[in-house]
């Protein structure tokens, strides 16, 4: 059994597949404005449902931005598949469109270090009906699109590329306080790791590929709800564990989210109440990286 910081490790890895991301800069003039854009754009996770999911990777100031306001680093990432541009310039168009538009003073610009770009007039520039426009501000090529509060501006041409998505780790808690505790504090520390987000923050529950409802997608994961034991003869839920959260980690690289999960993982270790560390895999059948705790502790700790 491996240790970190006193707590047991599971020698397992987590599953991670995949995923094409569009990283993008949102700026707004007031800093309630751009949080509402930002959590609106970013607000469902749902790639089981063949969409998009998000989160917000940091938070920049006036002087990181190009237009010299508070700024917001957002990911939208979807599916790896054959049709992967088709979905992302409509999960990116409605993100836009109605998580960021919508919100007074907010403008969008590329974040995403890429060739491979798509043409934002298409799917969101065109909201002006045709009465938009293209310029160049801040050195960047725009659309402008006139709105009822005044006008949206967009970067032209938004980049994507491609990343490793659903890294993940499982920590198990003697109580809900201690797992609520120790998510808080793991989340707050991966927002200063560049090019990782969690999409679901402390996520609640945790799901598996098999289920009796297949039209529905994933569900919960039976054998590790403490909930369950005793009642279920395969229970896998350790004696005294009421709480077993996971915190999922998109990142941009793989070593972005090899690193993320270290950290996540020495956050955890050190909260009272948090007495066993594992991680999420379906035995090779959801995703093509393997990313192993032990490799990960050896190579960060």
């Amino acid at each position: 059994m491996l240790e970190l910081n006193g707590v047991p490790v599971d020698d397992t890895y987590c599953e991670a597949f995949d995923g094409i991301y569009s990283r993008i800069l949102v700026t707004a003039k007031h800093k309630w404005l751009l949080k509402k854009a930002a959590y609106s754009a970013t607000a469902l996770p749902s790639t089981v449902f063949g969409e998009a999911e998000g989160g917000v990777e940091l938070w920049l100031s006036p002087q990181e931005t190009p237009d010299g306001r508070l700024g917001a680093i957002c990911q939208i990432w979807v599916q790896k598949s054959k049709k992967f541009l088709d979905v992302l310039m409509r999960e990116m168009g409605k993100r836009i469109r109605q998580g960021i538009l919508v919100v007074p003073t907010t403008r969008v610009f590329n974040a995403t270090d890429s060739e491979t770009t798509f043409d934002a007039e298409i799917n969101v520039g065109r909201c002006g009906d045709g009465y938009e426009w293209e310029d160049e501000m801040w050195g960047r090529k725009v659309i402008r699109v006139p709105i009822m509060f005044g006008e949206f501006i967009i970067e032209r041409y938004i980049g994507y590329a491609e990343g490793i998505a659903g890294g993940n780790i499982w920590y198990f808690c003697e109580s809900e306080e201690a797992a609520l505790e120790a998510g808080e504090a793991a989340v707050e520390a991966l927002k200063k790791i560049e090019g990782v987000i969690t999409s679901f923050d402390i996520c609640s529950a945790g799901s598996k590929p098999e289920t009796k409802y297949p039209e529905m997608g994933p569900s919960t994961n039976h054998y590790f709800c403490p909930t369950l034991k005793g009642k279920i003869p395969d229970s896998k839920v350790p004696d005294g564990v009421k709480s077993i959260p996971e915190i999922v980690i998109n990142g941009i690289t793989r070593e972005a989210v090899e690193k993320a999960m270290y950290v996540c993982m020495d956050v955890v270790s050190r909260i009272d109440g948090v007495v066993r560390i594992s991680a999420g895999n379906y035995g090779g059948k959801l995703g093509q990286h393997k990313i192993y705790l032990k490799d990960i502790i050896e190579k960060y700790s």
